[in-house]
């Protein structure tokens, strides 16, 4: 017959197993919000020597990302891509996120045939909210 000793020693070394649970739960709380706080930036794809101007204001819903070398190539999403198929690519981020603009970053030293070309490829997708970006002074 066992004593009364021994089963309380029993159920003190079944109860000295550390719970795992509560602590697994804090960390994934904390990795779902630090992923949903993270703030994601996008890149054309080439940095742009962009004009200064006085007025100019940040915009805080820029989606669709144009980018306007010095040399005239233009570059949406780190591609580098033909004017040929501007429209077509705005299309289709337009698609994916229907309420994004386009910010086209035109370089000082760009034509304005390529930048005036873009604008009418993101308006002919569809894309009336068209901005250029500038500089704050």
């Amino acid at each position: 017959m066992r004593s009364p000793l021994t089963k309380v020693v029993q159920e003190q070394n079944e109860s000295e197993e550390i719970d795992m649970t509560p602590m697994l739960d804090v960390v994934f709380i904390l990795l779902i919000f630090f992923i949903v706080t993270a703030s994601f930036v996008k890149e054309s794809g080439i940095d742009v020597n962009r004009p200064e101007a006085a007025t100019a204001t940040k915009k805080a819903r820029a989606n669709i990302l144009v980018a306007i070398s010095d040399k005239g190539e233009i570059w949406i999403n780190k591609r580098h891509v033909d004017i040929r198929s501007v429209q077509a690519n705005i299309e289709r981020l337009k698609a994916e996120n229907p309420q994004g603009t386009v910010v086209i970053q035109a370089d000082k030293k760009s034509t304005t045939e390529t930048l005036i070309k873009v604008m009418d490829a993101a308006r002919s997708a569809g894309v009336y909210d068209v901005s250029i970006a500038a500089q704050e002074v």
